[in-house]
């Protein structure tokens, strides 16, 4: 049984709108109450203002006018009963029977039948040598500095040994104080040695695991040559344009090169030579600020960034390290907001801040080689109304030179996209694009700044040259099979009825929708595209949501799409972030091509309270992985009054983890216990 919850608040929580069906804490820890403050876009960049009023009214076979109005209803307030569970009783063409949505705040672990899960790694496990056991009543900083991570987000896996021996890439995004420490009542209660745990339970988390065969567990390895902690005070090498620039010179580092530390690391890739990107995302929330922006471009720039009002860092690091502290080094903050790269198979290689890659709140990057050997990054800014970017190197990948390989995404060219919309007469939500240059062939494309200036400034560069604004754009990344690029576009409560448009076509939008990019030619260095939503989320029963054509009767319900991925045939995969539809967030499977185009089925459901991050897909291999990132992160749970045990036997506190998904044996039941309760069942040391 879970335990009861406890409505006792021992800190400010935010009570305004928020996004998606986020609690309040999740809010106030992950993102510094993002959705609770003005937004920060207030440029006057189009909603698709070139877009035909009826793809305001119509929403994709809506039946017309009222039927799309009231859909809109539906939506702004949340009535929408949820559907049925897809296809009862049908076992899908991949391999599994879609489950059941499950009630959120249900504390169980939720797979298809006939597999199994069992964590890999969770929060405080030792993994380099000399590292003590976890203890949550004894915590150190020292300790942790050795222990996996906190909350864990983006999961990637790169082959060392053979098929059995690997090295897992593991996001540490951030932490809940209120979650982690026995009696926490503020930042400012906290002890100097709290402080150190919450900047050593930041940032990445490299470790060393095999497994006996195909069919067995993952299992990590401790004190293993390649494991390794990154955290708020490892040092990195700032590379590309904006190295040695006045504007991230700090007096601690008057070169401005070599930037210490990264936290709010959220989504990321791997690359084609086995390097992991990962994107830092809600950095703002870390430094004391200025009461006020300044009126010259760097004031500009602090305020559309949430760096100008005046909060204190909420975890008190400046109490440490004074270079939290912007108003006494307020270059520190443009050394974050940068795509980072890490060499798994190098512990001694320092993680490197790419700055041709601009700087915004990265939800991660991902990249393809283009037909022509040039390498594209796809990300996204991951905050409401902002933009989606592309990055095209300048060299071109070399198959056998990994040396050269890892400088590719030092030097090239930098666009942000324009989105125009064809109308949804036709039925769909679809139609041409444009990435607009901000940097190309090292020379600045926007009138008044320089290079460093557009990529340590790059949204208000962005903002001056007319993009789309977007419904928060998460994970980008591009389908091996069939070359296309798909986005999770989040959602977006704070967009008004005039301001929608074909390709964020509802107000108020609490579920999101998934968007396709297919670059014209299919030359992922151009500079047009054509575009399509192929998932408009929420209750399959309410005319708005759109599943690529498939009969919604047939589909699960799914709310707020974080992170996509794709298996080995080129199917869509995705995770939710937030589900607003009164169910546990979890991992969905839509194939993008054949009879079932659309057939969207639920594959995961994770613990409460806690959101589904990571979605790595081994299919041929028949292991899927999954980052549990804030199990029960409730409103007014406490360490006293815990809404997860999740993922160990024994535990008395919830701990993110990463788990895997794999069949049963054949006859029986496997080590995981895959239908099993995600506070019980789950086997592994406490």
């Amino acid at each position: 049984m879970t335990p009861p919850r406890n409505d006792r608040t021992l800190l400010p929580l935010a009570t305004g709108h928020r996004d998606g069906g986020r609690a309040a804490a999740t809010c106030t820890w992950k993102c510094n109450d993002a959705c609770s403050k003005p937004v920060p876009n207030t440029s006057d960049n189009d909603y698709f203002g070139d877009v035909v009023a009826a793809s305001r009214r119509s929403v994709l076979k809506a039946g017309g006018a009222a039927a799309a109005l009231a859909g809109l209803t539906t939506v702004a307030t949340g009535a929408a009963i949820p559907a049925a569970a897809a296809g009862p009783g049908k076992k899908a063409p991949f391999g599994f029977t879609p489950i059941s949505p499950v009630p959120a705040g249900t504390d169980e672990v939720v797979v298809p039948e006939g597999f199994q899960w069992a964590p890999v790694i969770a929060w405080g496990d030792p993994i380099l040598k000399g590292a003590p056991a976890f203890d949550f009543d004894h915590q150190t900083a020292a300790a942790q500095a050795g222990q996996m991570g906190y909350n864990c987000d983006y999961v990637g896996v790169v082959r060392t040994k053979g098929a059995n021996n690997a090295v897992l890439v593991v996001n540490n995004e951030y932490t809940n104080n209120n979650l982690m420490f026995h009696g926490y009542t503020t930042a400012a209660a906290m002890t100097d040695d709290q402080v150190r745990i919450t900047m050593n339970a930041h940032g990445m988390t490299v470790v060393e695991m095999s497994r006996k065969n195909p069919n067995s567990k993952w299992v990590y390895t401790k004190g293993a040559p390649l494991n390794r902690r990154i955290t708020a005070t490892t040092p990195f090498e700032l590379v590309g344009p904006a190295r040695g620039s006045d504007l991230v010179k700090t007096s601690a580092d008057p070169a401005g090169t070599t930037p210490l530390g990264t936290f709010g690391n959220c989504a990321g890739g791997t690359t084609p030579w086995g390097t992991i990107l990962s994107g830092e995302e809600n950095f703002n929330g870390y430094f004391t600020q200025p009461a006020a922006p300044t009126a010259d471009l760097k004031g500009q720039a602090a305020k559309r960034y949430g760096l100008a009002g005046g909060s204190k860092s909420q975890h008190n690091w400046d109490r440490i390290d004074s270079r939290f502290d912007l108003t006494k080094e307020p270059n520190e903050a443009h050394r974050h907001g940068w795509v980072i790269e890490v060499d798994p198979s190098d512990p001694t290689a320092r993680p490197r801040k790419l700055s041709a890659l601009g700087r915004l709140k990265h939800e991660g990057a991902n990249v393809v080689i283009a037909d022509d050997g040039h390498v594209v990054a796809y990300m996204g800014d991951d905050e409401r109304f902002d933009y989606m970017y592309k990055f095209v190197s300048k060299r071109t990948y070399r198959e056998s030179d990994r040396a050269h390989n890892k400088t590719l995404l030092e030097e090239g060219d930098l666009y942000v996209a324009k989105f125009t919309g064809d109308g949804a007469a036709d039925g769909e939500h679809d139609g041409t694009g444009q990435w607009l240059p901000l940097v190309v062939g090292g020379e600045s494309k926007v009138d008044g700044m320089s290079v460093e200036e557009v990529l340590v400034y790059t949204r208000v560069a962005a903002d001056k040259v007319g993009p789309t604004k977007m419904d928060r754009p998460e994970d980008v990344e591009v389908n091996p099979v069939n070359r296309r690029v798909y986005a999770a576009l989040t959602n977006n409560s704070a967009r008004t009825p005039t301001q929608v448009d074909e390709a964020n076509p509802r107000a108020n939008n609490k579920h999101g929708q998934v968007l396709e990019i297919t670059e014209d030619g299919g030359d992922h260095t151009g500079t047009t595209f054509a575009w399509k939503l192929v998932l408009i989320c929420g209750d399959p029963s309410d005319p708005q949501t759109y599943f690529n054509g498939y009969d919604t009767s047939q589909v699960s319900p799914i709310s707020c799409p974080d992170n996509v991925a794709f298996d080995g045939d080129g199917n869509l995969w995705v995770a939710t972030d937030g589900n607003a539809l009164g169910h546990c967030d979890g991992m969905y499977l839509m194939p993008l091509e054949g009879a079932h185009k659309g057939h969207l089925q639920q594959f995961l459901s994770v613990p409460a309270h806690a959101e589904c991050c990571g979605p790595l897909i081994e299919w041929d291999d028949r292991v899927v992985f999954a980052a549990i990132q804030h199990p029960g992160e409730s409103d007014g749970a406490t360490t006293a009054a815990p809404t997860s045990l999740f993922p160990y036997q024994g535990n008395t506190q919830p701990r993110p983890s990463v788990i895997m998904i794999w069949p049963e044996a054949k006859g029986g039941k496997g080590a995981g216990h895959g239908h099993g309760k995600g506070k019980g069942k789950g086997k592994g040391k406490a």
